[in-house]
């Protein structure tokens, strides 16, 4: 059989019109002033697991998406559909290899900032903001500096209107503390936020999940409203629309088993599976039709009853597609011209604008946060207390009273430790949202590190490291914990400095533990300057502070305590690096979409 590959159509754009389509730039709300043209040429996906095995989910793929248009990608769970939309929004996972032809416009260029959008299946929110807050600030780091404030709030007013979250718009997302809205309104929210910078191009994975009927209709016609009105280019997967929903739908990209079944006009697909025998009964919803026809899943159950099985109906109609050339009729639309235009690069807040507005949300967030401050406020006064009863009242004489000082010292420095564990959680869902916006190309790592920093100082300070590598706070909990365990037992308490054991425990650890330089900067602040009675001194000697500092406690008195204090905020200062680093070392994809030759 001849390659399928070599019988479809190379796909070029036809001219994009002169004439601006209401973008930022120009007069409108929507549109980046130009249309985009999507299309793809023979696309393959190749997963590779942690065993080095490869397996195909997407096969030679061939479509494209125009100005105006709203593009379904269909198929049944693990057809690939959702493989695609990452794969032509660059948001390909770093175990998969692709292979084929991705352009844009004719070209193979990235997507500037504003050209695209990218809405995920999980809402990915700030659960402590209201509706209104949430949207408010993404406007604020989307849309340019120039932009009036109050233009950018009438924007998030009309945005909110038009989704239907009049009603809610002062209610709190909520989470794991609070209910909040519900599942279908927080999905509504994230289209919101995507809307603002009015992109050309706009992807969405499962838009209409967690969205009851009338809400998956009205949302999915809006956006069909904004394509016909404005020229947006709208590509979404979608699992199993209803029928109203369905006929919102310009074009459709049938999948099955990562190879297209079907890709052209919503009126032809029924004439197709008709003309290859799976007409759709009558008043039957024609999606679900064609999922069942292609479903593998029951092919046994589908035997017994004396029916072409699925792997056999995919075959049929692949085959049948492929030798009918439908691709080349579907796309005739595109035309053949290839001088198309060049992309606008939207403008967008500017860095200090950015890191003003993320400090601002970040605040907000922790301050509203009740297990990230507040309760964390409560159990630590408490115990703080309790230490001052336990430790009340301190004479300047004896042994005792040195000894009472020391274990002082560390109990406040292993419960502030402690306590900074605390953060994980929220800072594990703010890492989530992070992941999603600078997807999105929202803002960069630098400005969402320097303003974390500023926001969560007073209680994570060095720990925020481990939530940008681990999956969850519970791991990130574990795995924090066992670190600062490792810290305290090198940091020269429980056991002195000298009687480390020089390999691993002295060098590096002992060096290494910002604990170290914090309780001996304790140290020093407490017994400097203090004199106590020596009770085992026969000649009634006073024994000064120094020399419990040096002799008993092993402290290194050649510095003063600042010089302690400085080595931990240069350590603030290197660990918060290496926290850059490693976001920036663990993303999965630039934000902004590559286009072009994919390579194995």
């Amino acid at each position: 059989m001849e390659d399928s590959s070599s019988m479809l159509p190379r796909l070029t754009p036809r001219r994009i019109p002169k004439r601006p389509l209401n973008g930022v730039g120009s007069t409108g709300e929507y549109g980046t002033g130009r249309g985009v043209f999507l299309t793809w040429q023979d696309v393959s996906v190749t997963a590779v697991d942690e065993k080095g095995k490869h397996k195909l989910i997407l096969d030679r793929v061939t479509g494209g998406a125009r100005p105006g248009q709203l593009l379904a990608l269909m198929g049944a769970s693990g057809s690939g559909k959702t493989t695609l939309l990452d794969t032509l929004s660059g948001r390909l996972g770093v175990d998969m290899n692709g292979t084929g032809d991705i352009l844009v416009n004719g070209r193979r260029e990235r997507l500037s900032y504003g050209t695209s959008a990218y809405v995920t299946q999980e809402n990915t929110l700030m659960t402590t903001l209201t509706v209104k807050e949430a949207i408010h600030y993404a406007a604020q780091l989307q849309l340019p500096g120039s932009m009036p404030p109050a233009k950018k709030l009438a924007r998030v007013d009309r945005i909110i209107r038009e989704m239907g979250l009049g009603a809610v718009a002062c209610s709190r997302i909520g989470g794991r503390v609070c209910k909040g809205i519900s599942g279908g309104e927080r999905k509504r929210v994230s289209i919101c936020m995507e809307l603002l910078a009015s992109p050309g191009l706009l992807f969405l994975d499962e838009p209409t999940s967690g969205l009851d009927s009338a809400a998956a209709y009205h949302v999915m016609a809006h956006i069909a409203r904004l394509a016909r009105t404005t020229g947006i280019t709208v590509v979404a997967a979608v699992h199993q629309p209803s029928a109203e929903v369905f006929d919102l739908f310009n074009g459709l990209c049938l999948l099955a088993n990562g190879r297209m079944v079907y890709f052209g006009r919503i009126p032809e697909a029924a004439e197709f599976f008709t003309d290859n025998g799976f007409p759709c009964p009558l008043r039957r919803n024609p999606s679900d039709h064609y999922l069942r026809i292609i479903n593998k899943d029951f092919d046994e159950e589908i035997s017994s009853l004396e029916s072409p099985s699925a792997a056999e109906a995919i075959e049929t109609l692949v085959n049948s597609f492929i030798s009918l050339n439908n691709l080349a009729t579907s796309m005739q639309a595109m035309g053949t011209e290839n001088d198309v235009l060049p992309l606008i690069k939207e403008r967008q807040a500017g860095f200090f604008t950015k890191l003003l507005v993320l400090t601002k949300r970040s605040s907000v967030n922790m301050h509203r946060d009740i297990g990230y401050y507040w309760l964390r406020f409560a159990i630590l006064s408490f115990v703080s207390f309790c230490i001052g009863t336990v430790f009340y009242n301190i004479s300047d004489t004896g042994l005792g009273s040195i000894q009472a000082r020391i274990s002082l010292i560390m109990c406040i420095t292993s419960i502030l430790t402690m306590a900074s564990l605390g953060g994980f959680p929220s800072f594990a869902e703010d890492m989530k949202v992070f992941r999603k916006e600078r997807l999105n190309g929202r803002y960069g790592a630098t400005a969402f590190v320097i303003s974390n920093t500023l926001s969560s100082a007073p209680f994570l300070g060095l720990n925020c490291i481990i939530p940008a590598i681990v999956p969850d706070f519970l791991l990130g909990i574990v795995i924090g914990s066992g670190i600062q365990a490792l810290l305290l037992l090198g940091c020269g308490f429980f056991r002195l400095p000298n009687d480390l054991p020089k390999l691993v425990w002295k060098y590096p650890m002992y060096f290494i533990s910002y604990h170290k330089y914090g309780i001996q900067g304790l140290y020093k602040n407490e017994f400097q300057g203090l004199t106590f009675e020596d009770q085992l001194n026969r000649n009634g000697v006073l024994s000064g502070g120094d020399n419990i500092l040096k002799n008993y406690l092993q402290v290194e008195i050649g510095y003063s305590k600042w010089v302690d204090l400085a080595i931990m905020c240069a350590m603030v200062i290197i660990y918060r690096a290496m926290f850059l680093a490693t976001i920036k070392l663990t993303e999965i994809r630039g934000p902004i979409i590559k286009c072009g030759r994919m390579k194995v």
